[in-house]
């Protein structure tokens, strides 16, 4: 009984090691170590048309997206309410003071940098978008259950 616990084991974690194992292009790898070579703990994934890097840099948990070509697509970090452009936390604080941030992050593209923040309250959450630091617009809306 013991033999076959341990086989069973032995094969569920080998197919979890197996199951995250991706197989990344030799262009992403190239473009990806220019770019950030000194990257620590990347872990691969990939969807349909890209690939995902998550990793440590310059201490800050981040995010690359690659095309299957090794073009990047954009890069992610979380970041805090004191990192948004000023214009950006004076209108968070004067237009939504009633709620509170559950998710503040950054993406950078060729279009330029673009901010999503989710702010909720009891009721409702709602997800904003700033593109270049221009004002926030409504990217979506929900109510909770």
């Amino acid at each position: 009984m013991k033999r076959i616990i341990l086989t069973l084991a032995i094969a569920i974690s080998s197919f979890a090691v197996f199951a995250n194992d991706v197989k990344v292009n030799t262009a992403v790898l190239n473009a990806f170590n220019s770019e950030f070579a000194d990257a620590k703990d990347v872990q691969w994934a990939s969807g349909q048309g890209y690939y995902k890097a998550s990793f440590q840099y310059n201490d800050q948990y981040v995010t690359a997206f690659y095309g299957f070509d090794g073009q990047t697509l954009g890069v992610a970090r979380n970041i805090s309410s004191l990192d948004l452009p000023m214009n950006l936390q004076t209108s968070l604080k004067k237009e939504y003071s009633g709620r509170w941030i559950t998710e503040l992050f950054e993406v950078s593209n060729e279009e330029g940098t673009h901010y999503y923040i989710t702010l909720e309250q009891a009721d409702s959450k709602v997800t904003l978008k700033s593109s270049n630091g221009s004002k926030w617009s409504v990217y979506k809306k929900a109510t909770k259950a």
